[in-house]
């Protein structure tokens, strides 16, 4: 396909958010609501670019030390992506099911709200993900659908980005930031404190290791390591999913005009918050 052509054929509304047709489709979107979570179930949730594919690393890693897993890399089963009948494939795996998805908290399937699943929220500032997912989403062949650097920015800011507004997607997590089944990673600090964000999330799920295990898991799971062995874990996309991984790459990025624009957006939408506080926006994002 020509990338000037056809990106009305490459993505499509529902309920009032913008996905990518090459990766879901409406028909899928309505089975993942009947989806059937179980109580042992851990799920990863995060806006897009947030680093999601790190985490499930992580996870994995914790888990398989743990003993709770057989495998210690197993494949990422999102809940938003996936055709039907990989939604089935998922249901019929064994537990303890590490499960993740980019769905707006109010799109989660209710299950997993009922049975209180324990939920890892993993949120990153705003700059940093806006210029993640712009070199993301032109460099995807999968995805196929290219925008200039302006471009791409206005449909961010808008709230026209595929999975929706960044500013709605975290606001809606701060209704929930309190709730016992819910842990909020923030990327900045899992990057700066590896060690104790790793053993607060190994508690979070009740996890047994020694500071042995979570040293070894540190040392696979850092930026480096993983994009070093991502073409080993995640085929030709790797580079893709793996680019930098920095902390503060929006400053080679955003004009000033641009950057004032997400402050303006934080500022109405998050500052104040619980969860805009745990952002630590004014480190990262001035």
């Amino acid at each position: 396909f020509s990338p000037l052509k056809n990106k009305s054929e490459r993505q499509f509304m529902y309920k009032g958010t913008l996905y990518p047709s090459p990766l879901t489709s409406p028909e899928n979107l309505q089975a993942v609501g009947n989806f059937e979570a179980r109580a042992d179930d851990i799920l990863l949730v995060s806006y897009p670019k947030s680093g999601f594919n790190w985490m499930f690393h992580i996870l994995n890693s914790l888990a398989f030390a743990a003993g709770i897993t057989e495998k210690e890399h197993n494949a990422v089963w999102s809940i938003n992506n996936h055709c039907v009948f990989l939604l089935q494939a998922i249901s019929s795996r064994p537990s303890q099911r590490i499960l993740g998805t980019h769905l707006h908290p109010d799109n989660i399937p209710k299950s997993f709200i009922e049975k209180k699943v324990k939920i890892l929220a993993m949120l990153r500032n705003p700059k940093d993900v806006v210029v993640s997912y712009f070199h993301f989403q032109n460099n995807n062949p999968v995805i196929g659908l290219y925008y200039t650097w302006n471009e791409f920015f206005s449909r961010f800011i808008e709230g026209n980005a595929f999975y929706g507004s960044y500013f709605d997607y975290i606001s809606a997590w701060n209704k929930k930031v309190n709730d016992e089944n819910v842990l909020v990673v923030i990327y900045e600090e899992l990057k700066k404190n590896m060690s104790e964000e790793i053993k607060k999330i190994a508690k979070f799920l009740n996890f047994t290791l020694t500071d042995e295990q979570i040293q070894s898991i540190c040392s696979m799971s850092t930026f480096k390591s993983m994009k070093e062995n991502s073409m080993n874990t995640h085929g030709e996309m790797g580079n893709i999913l793996f680019r930098k991984g920095d902390i503060g790459d929006w400053k080679n990025c955003l004009t000033e005009e641009q950057s004032k624009a997400v402050d303006d957006k934080f500022e109405k939408h998050l500052a104040g918050t619980k969860i805009g506080d745990l952002l630590k926006y004014d480190e990262y994002c001035k």
